[in-house]
């Protein structure tokens, strides 16, 4: 199966609420999990698994996969990025850069279709993979970010690799604007213009949140700051509603030739989830407390 064009909006739609909903759970269950970077990001992550990326079908286990141990000799770790689907001239290939998002990207899996919903009871458990900070074993990983802003240049590089190779396949690769802050985001942009990479897309979560507290307050910076940065550095640029699905999906068909393409999404961590707002201004984040707990429960069943 390849997920491109086959939903519809409400299909997407219905997927983002559910995404948001997996992660809440995750988050009461757990106690652990970045819930409002799955409420930022639902809508960008299911348009682009169930509309702007055209993958093969998953070659990850859908139940997850255990931990056998640390690389080495003799070891067989398979890559996260199986779930993805294999890799071929025809396909797309993804990567997702903050390990962050692992609890968004294992929710929006299971809306795809490519891990079973049974396997987000394994969230965080000691043995499997489902980590609350992912790496490239990880469902959906191709890579480790490493130190953050790290894939921006794994993605850059593959991109290149393919455009010499003549492939059809774009790389399409998701960054926080958390990240936007280390310097090497900004070489590997600019070595991307100077290759021509007409090939790379990079949709950035412009949430407002990193783990200091709201972008703005710390640095100045926002949506508008950066979608101005990588046009000067010679990017195609693009500010999108990074909830509305038609906008996001039309963003991809932006003309580039010879050049990446950026699009920034404008989001909420706090979206379909009022109670989170209340936890403004720093939901990099969100713990439960055990006086909250009820409250959170009731509303998980409302949604």
């Amino acid at each position: 199966m390849v997920c491109k064009s086959l939903y519809s909006n409400e299909d997407i739609r219905k997927a983002a609420h559910n995404v948001r909903k997996h992660a809440l759970r995750i988050t009461i269950n757990d106690g652990s999990g970045y819930v409002g970077q799955a409420c930022s990001s639902a809508e960008i992550l299911t348009t682009l698994y169930m509309r702007v990326m055209k993958l093969g079908e998953s070659l990850g286990n859908p139940d997850g996969e255990q931990f056998h141990g640390v690389p080495g000799p003799g070891m067989d770790i398979k890559s996260g990025g199986l779930y993805n689907g294999p890799v071929a001239d025809e396909y797309d290939r993804f990567f997702m850069s903050p390990p962050q998002y692992g609890t968004a990207l294992y929710s929006v899996l299971v809306e795809c279709g490519r891990l079973n919903e049974e396997a987000l009871s394994n969230f965080n458990k000691d043995n499997w993979l489902l980590e609350v900070i992912a790496s490239e074993h990880a469902p959906g990983f191709e890579t480790s970010a490493g130190s953050l802003g790290q894939t921006i240049s794994v993605a850059g590089g593959t991109a290149h690799a393919r455009k010499l190779k003549g492939e059809k396949g774009r790389v399409v690769i998701f960054d926080s604007d958390g990240e936007l802050e280390e310097g090497q985001i900004w070489e590997a942009v600019q070595t991307a213009v100077f290759h021509e990479l007409d090939n790379l897309i990079i949709y950035v979560d412009a949430n407002g949140q990193q783990c200091e507290g709201e972008m703005k307050g710390i640095l100045g910076m926002n949506a508008d700051s950066f979608a101005d940065r990588f046009k000067a550095f010679g990017a195609v640029t693009v500010i999108v509603d990074g909830h509305d699905i038609s906008a996001l999906a039309s963003a991809a068909e932006t003309p580039h030739p010879g050049k990446p393409l950026v699009v920034v999404c404008r989001t909420d961590c706090a979206k379909d989830i009022p109670l989170l707002g209340r936890k403004r201004p720093n939901l990099h984040q969100v713990s439960i407390s055990k006086d909250e707990l009820e409250e959170f429960e009731a509303f998980y069943a409302l949604m």
